[in-house]
């Protein structure tokens, strides 16, 4: 499991039998971009709200776990490009994804 938790310690904390210890729940929300208030009561918002540099690592975090060679050009190409080009590039990105910030 992403978090480091084994299917039967992810059973237990779904049947009720055990509960989820601090370090778990915020691990949960730290690979999940859950807000802790929602995860331990239900109240709030699902998602947490990151600062765009929170956002940033925890990304990066992400990449850095993945073994992909596709994410690996990406990278690359963002690393090598030019600002004004990365520009152009999120701006179609956003667009083709939908993504509204």
């Amino acid at each position: 499991m992403q978090i480091g938790l084994k299917p039967n310690s992810v059973s237990d904390i779904e049947s009720g039998k055990n509960s989820p210890t601090d370090q778990t729940i915020k691990a949960i929300c730290r690979e999940f971009n859950a807000s802790e208030e929602w995860l331990r009561s239900g109240r709030g918002e699902i998602k947490a709200e990151n600062c765009q540099e929170e956002r940033y690592i925890l990304n990066i975090a992400k990449l850095q776990r993945a073994d992909d060679d596709t994410l690996i050009r990406w990278v690359n190409a963002i690393a090598e490009t030019n600002p004004e080009a990365l520009k152009q590039i999120e701006e179609f990105m956003k667009k083709i994804l939908g993504i509204e910030e």
